[in-house]
């Protein structure tokens, strides 16, 4: 946080490093297509940003004065001035008035660059490690960063295993190792997650290898997962499932002394969970079309499986053999993700030092899933359109035809018949890409599956932990969990009991494990004695109507505002009207 200052003068002599006893710098993003540096704050010495050329970090932008702003460490404070700048120095998104104090995670904003700050301890590892509140907030930072500079992110989730002498010294040498603008805290009990910004997939996978590395002259073993923005996600949550489920991958594969199992997020999931009805009926009609050579479209919200589903259909098709390779419509910039799909040829831009084979390329003689197809830009629509018609691809900066034989299966939440008909998405392209469409129902509509996905998600949970034995859920637990709503879906039921696992303590997850969102999402007089299930239902229909009910006469009876309202699409809501009873007669709809 940063905290106003009385005028201090500067000081501009050499000094020593911070008396704090950790290590001081700045992660600066330039703007525009530069590359990210990394600026060593050392006492006493001014970095200063501006215009001039004898800046410390020069901007040539027409909004930045020619010495704009000066940063300084001052006996273990960074102190953030503007020297008299016309357009102003920001820091949170606040424009500064004299020297304020910032800290691990300020950003500092001149002009288009921005400055993260950054504090890297010296110390034994132990003392400077942040647990998963920590973990949470420098993520999710991360995350936006990455987001709206268009700049790649990695998380690694390392299991260090050993005697527990041997741990301790590992995990010092493994802080040690680190780059400097990385992030490490202790996500459970000898499991470490570190946050990685700047690093894609292969950088990554090097980095885990070179702290494994550390780990292995310790005398104890390492196994890590990788995640990486935006192949394998474009949220925390995202991205910590997936290098959750590799880890639990490489845990499964053997590791010796001298060689750490490091396993990337884009092998194979484990199988669903199929309990509830609708899930039955869903996986049936899977076994049927996957035989096929039919493109499928799959439809549902986030989190709720489509990318389950979508491996299925590839592991039961006759293409099983190939590869099935993802992409995230949704995590990438246009420019970016026109390269990653077509690929592009050696100079046909800024940056592109070798050639690059796209996903179209490499998925062939396999499955291509893109997910959040409705997130693609017109003009991408129009040549992907061109790929399925006449099967060849041209590189981005090439003019060569490059044949491919693949079978898509796209994936949206969107409603992509309402985009056809508003010009958002290509009337050819849909047709063309939904020969068969598949629709995900939520978790809250096929609430059979909940309690069994939580017990398996705890079984496993405990395994990877270490946990003699798999904590029980309570009645209060299995009730709020059924209660809730669920709107991340899957994905948030996951993390919710990962979360519970770690905390919890005796074999038994109670309530307060639980996340406030889930225990705050059912009442207790909707709490009903385990084993009456019958009644568990219909009480939590009564909530849900009448939770519906009141948001429909907030919104005026509108029904896009109360699904929002809610937190369900519209069509869900629609759903819920029919099977309650609530739908209007048609003259009266909005």
């Amino acid at each position: 946080m940063q905290t106003p200052l009385d005028p201090i003068e500067s000081r501009t002599a050499a000094g020593e490093p911070s008396r704090s006893g950790q290590r001081a710098f700045l992660v600066v993003y330039p703007g525009g297509d530069a590359r990210s540096r990394v600026v060593d704050l050392v006492d006493g010495v001014e970095v200063t940003f501006g215009r001039s050329r004898t800046a410390t970090v020069s901007i040539d932008d027409e909004r930045v004065s020619r010495i704009h702003t000066r940063v300084t460490l001052r006996d273990g404070r960074i102190v953030v001035e503007d020297v008299a700048s016309r357009n102003g120095t920001w820091v949170g998104g606040s424009r500064i008035e004299g020297p304020v104090v910032v800290t691990s995670g300020d950003e500092i904003t001149v002009g288009p660059a921005v400055a993260m700050v950054g504090l890297a301890g010296d110390g034994p590892a132990s003392t400077a490690l942040g647990g998963t509140a920590y973990l949470d907030e420098r993520l999710e930072a991360e995350v936006d960063r990455s987001v709206r500079y268009h700049r790649p992110l990695a998380l690694l989730m390392i299991r260090i295993e050993g005697e527990s002498g041997a741990r301790d010294v590992a995990l010092e040498r493994m802080a040690a190792a680190m780059r400097r603008m990385d992030s490490l805290a202790e996500y459970a009990p000898d499991e470490y997650a570190l946050v990685a910004p700047e690093l894609d997939g292969g950088a990554a996978r090097n980095l885990a290898a070179r702290l494994a590395g550390e780990v292995v002259t310790a005398g104890a073993v390492a196994r890590a997962g990788v995640a990486t923005m935006p192949e394998d996600g474009s949220t925390a949550g995202e991205l910590v499932s997936q290098a959750r489920a590799s880890l639990r991958r490489a845990r499964a594969g053997r590791a010796t002394g001298a060689t750490p199992v490091i396993a990337a997020a884009t092998a194979a999931p484990p199988d669903a969970v199929v309990v509830d009805a609708r899930s039955r009926r869903l996986y049936e009609l899977v076994e049927k079309v996957a035989t096929t050579t039919m493109t499928v479209v799959i439809l549902g919200e986030t989190g709720v499986g489509k990318e389950l589903v979508a491996e299925s259909l590839h592991r039961r098709s006759p293409r099983s053999a190939g590869p099935l390779i993802r992409l995230n419509c949704a995590s990438l910039p246009e420019t970016l993700l026109e390269s990653e799909l077509f690929g592009h040829e050696k100079g046909a831009f800024t940056g592109a030092e070798r050639r690059k084979i796209g996903f179209l390329e490499a998925a062939s003689g396999g499955t291509l899933f893109l997910d959040e197809i409705g997130e693609m830009p017109a003009s991408l629509q129009a040549k992907l359109l061109r790929v399925l018609e006449r099967r060849v691809v041209i590189r981005v900066g090439g003019t060569v035809e490059v044949p491919v034989d693949i079978r898509l299966i796209a994936a949206t939440h969107r409603n992509l018949e309402e985009d056809v008909r508003t010009g958002r998405f290509r009337e050819d392209l849909f047709f063309r890409i939904s020969t068969f469409t598949i629709a995900v129902p939520p978790l809250r509509d096929r609430r059979d599956d909940i309690l069994p996905l939580a017990e398996q998600f705890a079984r496993s949970f405990a395994a990877e932990l270490g946990q003699s034995s798999t904590p029980v859920l309570t009645p209060a637990a299995r009730a709020l969990l059924v209660a809730h709503a669920w709107p991340g879906n899957v994905r948030e039921l996951r993390n919710a009991i990962e979360r519970a696992v770690v905390m919890q303590s005796g074999g038994v997850i109670e309530p307060e494990h639980l996340p406030d969102r889930v225990r705050s999402g059912a009442p207790a007089a909707a709490l009903v004695p385990v084993g009456d299930a019958v009644g568990m239902r219909e009480q939590i229909a009564d909530v849900e109507r009448a939770a519906i009910v009141a948001a429909l006469d907030a919104s005026g009876g509108n029904q896009t505002r109360a699904a929002a309202q809610l937190g369900l699409s519209r069509r869900a809501l629609i759903y819920k009207l029919e099977k309650y009873g609530l739908k209007p007669p048609p003259g009266n709809r909005r």
